[in-house]
This record gives C-alpha cells, structure tokens and sequence, in this order.
C-alpha cells in the first residue's frame, strides 16, 4: 500500500489523515495538500512506514506549528534525532 491522504474538517481546523506508507516521493503531494488546506494537524495513526526524508519533512511541518496526531514513538525518536543531529551540524 502506498500513501493515502485524506481531508477531514473538524471543528479546530482541517486535519490531513495519513495512511499508509509514506516515502519520499509522496512529498509533493503531501506539500500540494498541505498549502491548499492549512491544516492545524497530521493524523499519523495509521501511517505504518516513513523515511529520512518524510522524517525531516514531519520536523519541519512541526516546527511550522502543524501538530502530528497519533504519530508513533519510533517516527517520534527519529525527528528527534534528526533534529538533534541537523543542531549540531
């Protein structure tokens, strides 16, 4: 299964549910979805797979005050790896 991107309204902003397997390559899209809707949250709960570089995506998206719902642990240690590692390189 590939990523699947889904809209829901809610009633403190629009939250993107994310499911699947997110790589690299679903990041424009993800992007796209992202600038059209604002949204104030991620729904990671069913997300099952990420790498490097969704990971780094995942931080940014934090650091721009989008929160990540549901996100799992490991997902959660590793952008606090890769912020750690990006602060002091």
């Amino acid at each position: 299964m590939t990523l699947k991107i889904e809209e829901l309204a809610g009633e403190h902003g629009t939250t993107l549910k994310l499911i699947g397997r997110m790589r690299a390559e679903h990041l424009d899209e993800l992007r796209r979805q992202i600038a059209a809707s604002a949204p104030s949250a991620l729904e990671m709960k069913e997300v099952t797979l990420v790498d490097a570089e969704v990971v780094r995506f995942l931080g940014a998206c934090e650091s721009e005050g989008i929160h990540l719902e549901n996100c799992s642990a490991y997902i959660r240690e590793w952008i606090a790896m890769e912020k750690e590692s990006s602060s002091k390189g």
